[in-house]
């Protein structure tokens, strides 16, 4: 019998980027669509205690996915809502939880958490405590890395189960690209390039060069429905303290990620830099092997695959939207 069968299921921003495909995997896996709550903002509004009190009643799970999350403009034109907004949140939604009898709470946490300069590449799960994280993405990062202290002691006052995992940057389709600034670099990138070869501009600008102290600044970015899986595995399977990270177990050079994304999108002209705008952290690389060995998760899609569907899934979108 599958794991979900019969469960109440709560995920808060269901509708959402990442909820949307977290929903299906639910689906796939035994959950009744009838049994999975998706609360509106404007019904729920989870910053305020009463509002989660309602959320949670006669809940088995809740998969906490719901987020105050944007790129490096986003992180740096709003660092208070950031931190406020997500730790009001998780705070009041887990003490809900805990209150209701929930069984089974699942956090999301983030990359951001991790230190500026950690100690190793790549990121393991022990490492989160040994620094700051980089400037622009830490308030939003201790925000949730304080939810991962607060289910742990949970975990230990009241034996609540209480799951954190650290999914790294996202992206595929049904992300922030109507939202510009809301982007992270991807969507942020293919929306440009897109737009240039629709209007035959001669030139795009990207954000800063590429270079953190001569070495060149890279990423590990994560298909949606592969953390999709990831997620939906971990609230089968993992009943453990300690944070999990969520990955592809690769990176890629965000220079080339540049010029890849160029080549797809069919661009042809030139990239100029704004060496005024940050590069953010040099690098980000999860060490994944404790979802692998704690409950199977490996990310099956190709970073080409995926931006392929992605892109795929934007162009659509905009002709849906009359500007394609």
């Amino acid at each position: 019998m599958s794991f979900f069968k019969g469960k109440k299921i709560l995920v808060t921003g269901g509708a959402g980027f990442l909820g949307a495909p977290v929903i299906r995997k639910l689906v796939d896996r035994g959950a009744d669509p009838g049994d999975i709550f998706i609360p509106r903002s404007s019904d729920y509004d989870l910053r305020h205690p009463e509002a989660c009190a309602r959320a949670v009643q006669r809940r088995d799970i809740v998969i906490h996915l719901a987020a105050n999350a944007g790129g490096i403009g986003w992180n740096r034109a709003h660092p208070g809502a950031l931190f406020f907004d997500n730790a009001a949140m998780g705070i009041h939604l887990m003490e809900e939880a805990r209150k209701a009898g929930v069984a089974k709470f699942v956090q999301i946490g983030t990359v951001c958490a991790y230190p500026f300069r950690p100690p190793r590449i790549p990121f393991k799960e022990d490492d989160l405590w040994e620094g700051y994280p980089e400037p622009t993405n830490a308030p939003y990062g201790i925000a949730k890395k304080a939810l991962m202290v607060m289910g742990q002691a949970y975990r230990d006052e009241f034996g609540f189960n209480v799951i954190y995992l650290l999914p790294v940057n996202l992206y595929g389709p049904g992300d922030h690209f109507f939202e510009p600034e809301k982007s992270h670099v991807i969507p942020a990138l293919i929306r440009k390039f897109v737009e240039a070869r629709e209007s035959k501009a001669a030139q795009v600008e990207v954000w800063g060069s590429g270079y953190y102290q001569g070495v060149p600044v890279s990423r590990e970015f994560l298909y949606v429905d592969d953390a999709a899986e990831g997620i939906v595995l971990a609230t089968e399977r993992y009943d453990k303290p300690e944070p999990v990270n969520i990955g592809a177990g690769r990176e890629i050079a965000i220079n080339d990620l540049i010029e890849r994304i160029r080549r797809l999108t069919g661009y042809e002209g030139e990239i100029v830099r704004d060496l005024t705008k940050p590069d953010g952290q040099p690098r980000r690389f999860l060490d994944t092997a404790r979802a692998r060995e704690e409950f199977g998760f490996i990310a099956r899609t190709p970073i080409e695959e995926g931006l392929r569907r992605t892109i795929e899934w934007y162009e659509g979108a905009r002709k849906g939207r009359g500007e394609g």
